[in-house]
């Protein structure tokens, strides 16, 4: 398949454009030739020299990750930059990313894979940023417990040998949750306003801890690596129905 192809087929397929005033993040196709034949597709969560090493290891022809290397543009081309950059050059590897999109996207995206893991139900999108969404909200079926939260998401997220932390200021019943990956802790007002038991993310700050116990809600921090994985695992699937061979490239971090 032509690279072309696939970079325009993912763009419509995450809404790329919508979200280009809204992201730091260079989405789309950031590094590779205007025409080249694309057979094999790494996928990972940063674009980073690791992941770069390993997907040409794997002979891949494009590597989709969610955290590119260009936020707003490149000043020089030296130092680390250049590490990261020149190995894809050197090998024609091409580089397609999406952040927010992928956030967003209410199938594939990393909530959307979050609430997959929780079972939940009645889902509708949740952490606006300007006219867009980068996460989810949903019912459980069954109330968890914290304690049962946190240990699900333990049990089933590469946290890199951390535990998932658990802020555990909310009910005792936990039902309606929030979900924004990564970074999410901006959004825990809005999981206040709409009512929910529970705000899911990666990484906490320093304040979250009082404002969740002055709110009265749960929060669970899953880890940001961790709970980013979900979005370019669905992305490689899809691009297997597309009839590329895809492999995920694992390089937790514990963050």
């Amino acid at each position: 398949m032509k690279l072309s192809s696939v970079v325009d087929r993912l763009d419509e397929e995450l809404r790329t454009a919508d979200y280009a005033d809204l992201d730091a993040s260079a989405n789309g196709l950031q590094i590779g030739p205007d025409e080249a034949e694309i057979d094999r597709v790494a996928v990972a969560v940063d674009g980073v020299r690791e992941t770069v090493d390993r997907a040409v290891e794997a002979d891949a022809d494009l590597l989709v990750v969610h955290h590119g290397m260009s936020w707003g543009g490149f000043d020089r081309l030296t130092g680390r930059t250049y590490e990261r950059i020149a190995p894809l050059i050197e090998n024609d590897l091409a580089l397609y990313v999406s952040h927010l999109p992928l956030d967003g996207h209410q199938e594939l995206g990393n909530a959307a894979g979050v609430a997959d893991l929780l079972e939940l139900e009645d889902r509708a999108p949740f952490g606006e940023l300007g006219p867009e969404y980068i996460g989810q909200r949903g019912a459980a079926a069954d109330p968890y417990t914290p304690d049962e939260l946190r240990d699900r998401f333990e049990a089933r997220l590469d946290t890199g040998g951390r535990p998932v932390q658990l802020l555990d200021f909310g009910p005792d019943e936990i039902e309606d949750v929030a979900i924004v990956t990564g970074s999410g802790a901006d959004w825990l007002d809005e999981a206040v306003e709409a009512g929910a038991d529970a705000l899911v993310t990666g990484e906490g700050k320093q304040q979250v801890y009082h404002e969740a116990q002055e709110a009265g809600i749960t929060v669970v921090l899953g880890g940001h690596y961790a709970t980013e994985t979900f979005g370019v695992r669905s992305l490689g699937d899809l691009l297997e129905e597309w009839g590329l061979e895809t492999t995920f490239l694992d390089v937790p971090t514990g963050l």
